[in-house]
């Protein structure tokens, strides 16, 4: 029966896995690899993993920690953060990537993602929206690590994507990033009603609740979650972790798509 993928998300900086609270606050979670080591134990269903750091760094994804990630990976995995050009995605696949995953580079240059989905296909190219507040709360989308704002709303921007032809868009809530106190259910919903480009949930698991409401509440493709699975209990004692079959099972037969 139909359910979810279920996806930890794993950001690093460099030979650092990290994990952040709102795009600013970050908490030291270890060696990538080794992560990625028992992410294999527990047979996660894909792993996306994002270089927070390149972007703002003005650099190239780190080419040698993601091989070393590549080369323990039993599962499919995404890489992004840092990628400008068509020349680092066809590197970042020939390692051994399913797709790579455009954030600032895709809303500074749409042109760009049209490129990429025309020459590495559309399965191949995930978009990632990061979505903050105004000061009138607001949604706005951002890039840059939450530091620049996008011009449209989140809807425009997911809709240009979607013409563009991307495979599928995360969207992140800047908001709820690592608070542990659920998704964003409103915005996941509006997205979901009015694209068809599968959407990724990312941004306040901090159960398998949450990741059970905000499927069942909206049109969501797939649920993700960095905190959820890095940390144990409500605390930050690093625990790497997933779901069992029994936990699982709660997703079962509720959609059919």
């Amino acid at each position: 029966m139909y359910r979810p993928r279920v996806i930890p998300v794993l950001l690093i900086d460099g030979r650092q896995a990290i994990k952040t609270i709102r795009f600013r606050e970050r908490i030291y979670l270890g060696d990538p690899v080794n992560t990625v080591s028992l992410f294999n134990a527990f047979e996660v269903d894909e792993l996306v993993v994002l270089d927070i750091g390149a972007t703002i760094q003005g650099r190239s994804p780190d080419i040698e920690v993601i091989r070393d990630i590549a080369s323990e990976a039993n599962m499919p995995f995404s890489v992004g953060g840092g990628i400008v050009n068509c020349q680092q995605i066809e590197t970042l696949l020939a390692l051994g990537a399913e797709k790579v995953v455009l954030s600032s580079a895709a809303f500074a240059d749409l042109g760009f993602v049209r490129e990429a989905v025309n020459r590495f296909g559309s399965s191949s190219i995930t978009a990632c929206m990061d979505v903050g507040r105004d000061w009138l709360k607001r949604p706005q989308v951002v890039t840059r690590s939450g530091t620049e704002v996008v011009q449209g709303t989140p809807l425009a921007n997911a809709t240009r994507l979607q013409d563009m032809g991307v495979g599928e868009i995360i969207v992140q809530s800047v908001v709820n990033d690592g608070v542990r106190q659920g998704y964003d259910i409103g915005l996941l919903g509006s997205l979901s009603e009015s694209i068809t480009v599968p959407i990724v949930a990312l941004g306040g698991a901090g159960s398998m609740q949450h990741m059970y409401d905000v499927y069942k509440q909206t049109h969501i493709s797939a649920v993700a979650g960095g905190s959820h699975f890095c940390f144990k209990g409500s605390g930050r004692g690093v625990l790497i972790s997933y779901p069992g079959a029994d936990e699982l099972h709660m997703f079962h037969g509720l959609k059919i798509q």
